[in-house]
């Protein structure tokens, strides 16, 4: 049996790498000013609410009010695009002792290695009762993450 080992292009290695440090932004994890452009425009689309932010800072002090316990983001995949990439993030986070699951979708654009522009697609928060109430009612036929 013959194997062999595919090797990461260089601008997959890049992308996989502003993708886990993106991942480590939303988590808290710094202000994103190694991996976000000075003016990155970040447009967030939530079920019933959207908001636009410019910049690091302002990103950081998104993170911070949207925060209230200790957060962990899994990257389920991320696929490069001609302009960036597109990945998809499964958040836990932890509030008064209840898990809070959210899944997002993130469309990013990237210059001279940095994300200028980041588009999200958010399912919003999910409590235990309503992730067990969907697996009664529509269980996945396919999973990434929590809906197992």
């Amino acid at each position: 049996m013959t194997s062999h080992v595919v090797r990461a292009t260089e601008p997959e290695r890049e992308t996989d790498r502003l993708s886990r440090r993106f991942a480590d932004v939303c988590a808290g994890l710094g202000d994103g000013a190694d991996i976000f452009a000075p003016d990155v425009f970040l447009d967030l689309n939530m079920p019933v609410w959207r908001f636009q932010l410019r910049g690091p800072e302002a990103w950081a002090a998104q993170v911070r009010e949207l925060t209230h316990g200790p957060i962990h983001i899994d990257v389920t995949r991320t696929v490069a695009t001609e302009s960036g990439f597109v990945t998809e993030h499964e958040e836990h986070q932890l509030v008064d002792g209840s898990d809070l699951s959210a899944r997002r979708l993130w469309l990013c654009d990237v210059s001279d290695g940095r994300i200028v522009e980041a588009t999200c697609f958010c399912t919003g928060e999910w409590d235990e009762a309503l992730r067990a109430r969907h697996q009664m009612e529509a269980p996945m036929l396919r999973s990434w993450g929590w809906a197992k």
